[in-house]
């Protein structure tokens, strides 16, 4: 069993996330000790990795809920999760694709900059320096 501090820890997750999605009934097992400290188990772990990656492509916490409670509910609800991982996942892509074009801007600038600096020349294109 581990603590929320040791779950933190070994999920790359803040303490005070874990304890809110606790509080959200993401974590529907997790047990508490005599002194009301939360206890994770290692099936516990499976349920922190799956919330961690849908909160990480920006599933709403009402979505997660939800599938949270298919999975409960049991295998007659596979085709239900199934298409929530599909419609996460193709989220998750276009997601994917914008950051790309962000980095190919970033990118950009950099070389802009590192050439800016070799050569000594002004920023042309900051508006500051158009008079």
């Amino acid at each position: 069993m581990y603590t929320v501090k040791e779950v933190a820890e070994k999920m790359d997750v803040s303490e005070h996330t874990l304890r809110f999605w606790a509080k959200s009934g993401f974590f529907p097992f997790v047990k508490r000790n005599k002194n009301n400290i939360r206890l994770f188990s290692d099936n516990d772990l499976d349920w922190v990795r799956i919330v961690k990656c849908l909160r990480a492509v920006g599933t709403e916490n009402k979505a997660i809920k939800k599938y949270i409670e298919l999975c409960i509910k049991g295998d007659s609800t596979i085709n239900e999760r199934f298409n929530i991982i599909k419609e996460t996942k193709a989220n998750a892509l276009k997601q994917m694709e914008e950051l790309s074009k962000q980095i190919e801007l970033l990118n950009y600038k950099e070389e802009y900059y590192q050439n800016l600096i070799k050569t000594n020349q002004k920023d042309v294109w900051n508006p500051m320096n158009k008079s």
